[in-house]
């Protein structure tokens, strides 16, 4: 072994609000020769950092340009709307987006979700990042919607978020260029996918011409016949014993013995 030499690792991105601590923790008992190094990166920047290499694969958000990228969608976000504690929905279990028609409502440039009709008041300048919009949220100048995660990644005391229905929902999925589907993709994939080590998916690497041990090989031959003789012989045996029994006088099985009578 040279100092030159190479040693494979796995590039994996994700964007925020998305924590692949989980599936790290399997890869790292599973392939713990093959390091798992993060990149983070802005869920708008995902795809080109995929398709010109900068990771081997993502987690990102849907929809990813399908042409160049696979994806396996993982687990879709409640939508949350973003508010200060003490504001009037702090009081309801959920509102609806027809709720958030009077209020200021952000949309920062690095907004995930797929908006055709933004509910609420637009802001008069859309926020950079979705940090900035809930550093306007705490000051009580509008609200956010987001995917839940992002409330949680985002979380402050003095604010509180509520889930908002009749409102698009984000889709996180794991993705990759489809032409670079190697070995180490399988593995990530049968992780996220939940398949055991000894999953007969994906790579092997048993023998292809290994036996199930403990089993006979097969002869190709007729199993062999007892000798005739010692079959006979156990047969005419149990036989003779029968025929004794019943033919040489003694009584017939289940017949009661007793004194003979006297003929008259």
């Amino acid at each position: 072994m040279t100092g030159s030499e190479v040693h494979p690792s796995f590039r994996l991105a994700y964007v925020p609000g998305v924590m692949p601590t989980k599936w790290v923790r399997i890869w790292n008992e599973r392939l713990p020769d093959i390091p798992l190094d993060l990149v983070a990166v802005p869920a708008a920047e995902a795809g080109d950092l995929l398709r010109d290499g900068g990771a081997d694969a993502g987690l990102v958000r849907l929809p990813v340009d399908r042409t160049v990228l696979s994806a396996i969608p993982l687990y879709t976000e409640t939508t949350v709307v973003v508010i200060p504690k003490d504001h009037l929905f702090a009081a309801a279990d959920e509102v609806s987006a027809a709720d958030l028609a009077d209020d200021v409502v952000f949309h920062p440039l690095d907004d995930t979700l797929d908006w055709e009709h933004p509910p609420g008041r637009p802001a008069i300048e859309r926020p950079a990042t979705t940090g900035d919009a809930i550093e306007l949220v705490a000051a009580g100048v509008g609200l956010l919607v987001v995917p839940q995660s992002l409330a949680r990644l985002h979380h402050r005391k003095d604010l509180t978020y509520r889930p908002v229905t009749d409102t698009p929902q984000s889709s996180v999925a794991l993705s990759w260029p489809e032409e670079k589907t190697t070995d180490l993709v399988e593995d990530f994939i049968g992780i996220v996918r939940g398949r055991t080590v000894n999953s007969t998916r994906g790579r092997s690497t048993a023998p292809a011409a290994a036996q199930p041990k403990g089993k006979r090989p097969d002869t190709g031959g007729a199993r062999r016949k007892p000798a005739a003789g010692k079959t006979a012989g156990r047969t005419s045996g149990k036989t003779g014993g029968k025929s004794a029994r019943g033919g040489s006088g003694g009584a017939p099985k289940g017949a009661k013995r007793g004194k003979p009578r006297r003929r008259s």
